[in-house]
């Protein structure tokens, strides 16, 4: 016995009446990535980290924004309160890093230090680390110094290589990094 043949459902069609096949998805997601890839890289790049602090005017560290703009060729420094500093990549003779250690001895430790847990807290160390940015500013050297975050120091400074090519003289004990 012998079927008879079915007779097969029609394609479905969008409504612009362009079928979606195989072929056609393949197609525009090929020329989708092709525009994201080369779209991307064709944009100037910038890198920026939010958690750093820099000096203010009155001396005191602020929070601020480091960023590096391929676009500018410059490193832009936004302090939360104050003027922007720019310094473009060709006036940079040295970039350094150094970090610090100190006790955390603070008013609130010395207060609770007979309690045991002041105490506890003056043992211990903090670590800073700091970028310390060498410039030339109208022919006047220069020197702008700021603070880094403990989990971005070290993104900072592989951004201070790629971006400027110049790499991070690394100060002090570099072992204990």
């Amino acid at each position: 016995m012998a079927r008879a043949r079915q007779p097969s459902q029609p394609i479905a069609k969008h409504p612009s009446g362009l079928r979606y096949t195989f072929r056609i998805v393949k197609i525009i997601l090929s020329v989708a990535l092709l525009l994201f890839t080369f779209g991307s890289s064709s944009a100037a790049e910038e890198t920026s980290f939010k958690d750093v602090k820099v000096p203010s005017s009155k001396g005191k560290l602020v929070k601020g924004v480091l960023a590096f703009s391929d676009r500018d060729h410059a490193i832009e420094i936004h302090p939360a309160k104050g003027e922007p500093v720019i310094i473009p990549y060709t006036q940079i003779d040295k970039c350094s890093y150094e970090f610090t250690k100190r006790h955390r001895i603070s008013e609130g430790s010395i207060a609770t230090a007979p309690v045991g847990v002041g105490g506890v807290i003056m043992l211990t160390k903090s670590r800073s680390h700091w970028l310390e940015i060498d410039y030339q500013d109208q022919e006047l050297p220069k020197i702008y110094v700021l603070r880094m975050d403990k989990g971005d120091y070290l993104k900072i400074l592989d951004a201070v290589r790629d971006h400027t090519g110049k790499e991070a003289e690394i100060l002090g004990n570099a072992d204990k990094r």
